[in-house]
């Protein structure tokens, strides 16, 4: 399914102009232990709601940057750079 997602530096663009990062999550620690690393590599949460995500612009400035997205609709909440980016609302899956 298609949608449209806001890039923070070059505005509205079909979703098919960017790269899909994956949810965020919490890194590991300094010196993670190999189960910590692989648990922040490979699994996710891939929750039925809404989500924080990473999106890279690689059709355009090639920016990295963050999205509130319904996972069940695809309608994207939010977009914005790292730095900008709001608090986590209650109820957005944020993996910890």
């Amino acid at each position: 399914m298609s949608f449209l997602l806001t890039c923070p530096n070059c505005g509205v663009r079909e979703v098919t102009d960017f790269g899909f990062g994956g949810e965020v999550s919490q890194r590991p620690t300094e010196r993670p232990t190999w189960r910590e690393l692989n648990t922040y590599n490979y699994f996710r949460r891939n929750v039925a709601g809404v989500q924080r995500e990473w999106w890279v612009h690689r059709s355009g400035c090639r920016a990295w940057f963050l999205a509130e997205r319904d996972t069940r609709t695809n309608e994207v909440l939010w977009t914005a750079l790292p730095n900008a980016a709001p608090s986590p609302s209650p109820g957005t899956a944020v993996a910890s």
